[in-house]
């Protein structure tokens, strides 16, 4: 606990109380100056994406003289409004986020009074999502901030991130707006990086299949126009104004299916494509769902209701636990390498501390261990409850057993 005595502990229960964060109130180092990364507001015109338009992103992203990521980060956004793939990524992200994180000193004896603190502060949350997110969109850019005497953490927007040559751009359309964060004395400390330089993120994976979904969706939904509603054709003298008047007054009465007039003597054939109901759209749309969740959680969980079975689902379950181990284990690396050197800089933070997550345990095989040794060994009840949390009491008879001899005589026996 020599790590925590360093600070006043009576502050910590105070500010506790009073849900003001401690940091804000110890430090007494100067903010970074307002501004720096104030953004530009662009007007975003939402067209219809293709394949072609996402390899123009990534040529623009893979430029070797002037990269520029914005056209790569505009196209992930759009590609994020898929509902599938939205709930693939927040599922695993929110499943790392729920996890219960500790501080320890040096010799790894848990902090507690430090890990209470931090367990239910907001910025600690946001900071583990921002950290999480660069593994989809390949870069996290954060600042760390005051604001009405409580102590944030906030994303620079990722358009105006090059994180090539660590440029940032205020208007991302213009290149003379840009200066090197990485040259601001507040690097390290005020502002933080995380990412891979070598990796495009998950999500590039995803976008050709989520392309290549709504085009199937879109087949679908004309698919579906023209079989519940058959277009119809008229024949009338074209040539006659009055007709041709009365045949659209006729068709535009009857109803908002598509419509067209030709001439009596014009003939019209619908061409005898192949019949089908869809089927072939709903399995495109299937395998580009599949492929998303291959991607982002290693195996189809929950989706597959026709073949899907108990075991495949464990197997799948099990798949995402090691992913999201892997993802705890990258916020530990992140938290112990860059933020929390970073925040004890400013004071946030004691020294000599290290975040970490509880080692997690197989509870079903603890279980099963346990009940095969509860035939030859006593086991604590308390641990039994702490562990798998069953309230656990001897058993009665055995309290009994325990019991001295008595004789409670009735006071006519002896008469």
């Amino acid at each position: 606990m020599a790590a925590v005595k360093s600070l006043d502990m009576s502050k910590f229960k105070k500010y506790r109380k009073s849900g003001i964060s401690l940091a804000a109130q110890q430090t007494t180092k100067t903010a970074p100056p307002r501004g720096n990364f104030s953004v530009a507001p662009k007007s975003i015109s939402r067209t219809r994406q293709d394949i072609k338009a996402y390899v123009q992103s990534l040529n623009v992203a893979r430029n070797a003289e002037a990269p520029r990521w914005w056209p790569f980060q505009l196209l992930l956004n759009d590609i994020f409004m898929d509902a599938h793939l939205r709930s693939q990524v927040q599922n695993r992200i929110n499943k790392s986020i729920a996890a219960s994180f500790i501080f320890t000193d040096m010799a790894g004896n848990e902090l507690e009074e430090l890990t209470n603190l931090h367990q239910n502060a907001t910025w600690v949350s946001n900071l583990n999502r921002y950290i999480l997110q660069s593994i989809y969109w390949k870069h996290s850019l954060v600042e760390f901030k005051y604001e009405d005497g409580q102590f944030k953490c906030g994303l620079i927007p990722r358009t105006n991130i090059e994180p090539v040559n660590g440029l940032f751009f205020k208007d991302y359309h213009d290149d003379l707006s840009s200066f090197s964060y990485r040259d601001m004395p507040e690097y390290g400390s005020w502002i933080m990086e995380f990412g891979d330089p070598d990796d495009l993120g998950l999500l590039n994976n995803c976008v050709p299949h989520v392309l290549m979904k709504r085009f199937a969706q879109s087949c679908w939904s004309e698919l579906c126009e023209i079989y519940g509603i058959p277009p119809r054709v008229m024949k009338t003298n074209t040539q006659d104004p009055a007709m041709l008047r009365q045949a659209e007054r006729m068709m535009t009465d009857m109803g908002a299916a598509a419509w067209f007039i030709i001439d009596s003597s014009e003939e019209f054939e619908f061409a005898q494509g192949v019949s089908t109901n869809g089927e072939v759209y709903k399995n495109l749309i299937q395998l580009c769902n599949n492929e998303m969740s291959m991607v982002i959680q290693g195996g189809v969980i929950g989706q597959d209701t026709a073949n899907g079975n108990r075991s495949k689902e464990e197997v799948s379950q099990g798949l995402l636990d090691d992913l999201v181990n892997s993802d705890l284990a990258l916020l530990e690396q992140y938290w112990n390498t860059t933020v929390i050197p970073g925040l004890q800089k400013l004071g946030i933070l004691p020294k000599n501390v290290v975040y970490g997550y509880p080692k997690a345990e197989d509870l079903d095989k603890l279980w099963s261990m346990t009940k095969d040794a509860l035939q030859h060994y006593d086991i604590s009840a308390e641990w039994v409850s702490d562990t798998f949390g069953i309230p656990v009491e001897p058993k009665k008879q055995a309290q009994q057993q325990n019991k001295p001899l008595s004789l409670n005589l009735n006071p006519d026996f002896f008469v």
